[in-house]
């Protein structure tokens, strides 16, 4: 396991969890993710990449939410637990995320490279 892949794993633990506004995707966009994250998913055809960004979403996205749910990027894993991406619907932990979690987050972001998801 190399030293980011486990720096993923370590912040994955740290980024508090909630449920979610049921059927509301309005976090699922096009966002990027690292190349180590992204060996986590499932390979998408580049019609399917291509078909989802003309709809500006993601192409894990499917009918029933989030089809990579237990693997999604870090990015997307900060929606809504921080003041600095909420949730249109204001739902998120009751407990925030440390804010040191997240510019460590941040910090792994901007140090890897990142490729669209």
């Amino acid at each position: 396991m190399s030293c980011t892949s486990r720096k993923i794993d370590l912040l994955r633990r740290q980024i508090p969890r909630f449920d979610c506004v049921p059927g509301c995707h309005d976090c699922c966009g096009p966002v990027t993710a690292s190349s180590e994250e992204m060996s986590r998913l499932p390979r998408k055809t580049a019609a399917e990449q291509e078909a989802a960004l003309a709809e500006y979403n993601c192409v894990h996205l499917g009918p029933q939410g989030c089809q990579v749910y237990d693997q999604r990027p870090l990015i997307c894993r900060l929606f809504g637990t921080t003041p600095n991406l909420p949730c249109p619907h204001g739902h998120g932990p009751e407990q925030p995320i440390e804010a040191h979690v997240e510019r460590q987050v941040h910090q792994l972001i901007a140090s890897t490279r990142q490729v669209l998801v």
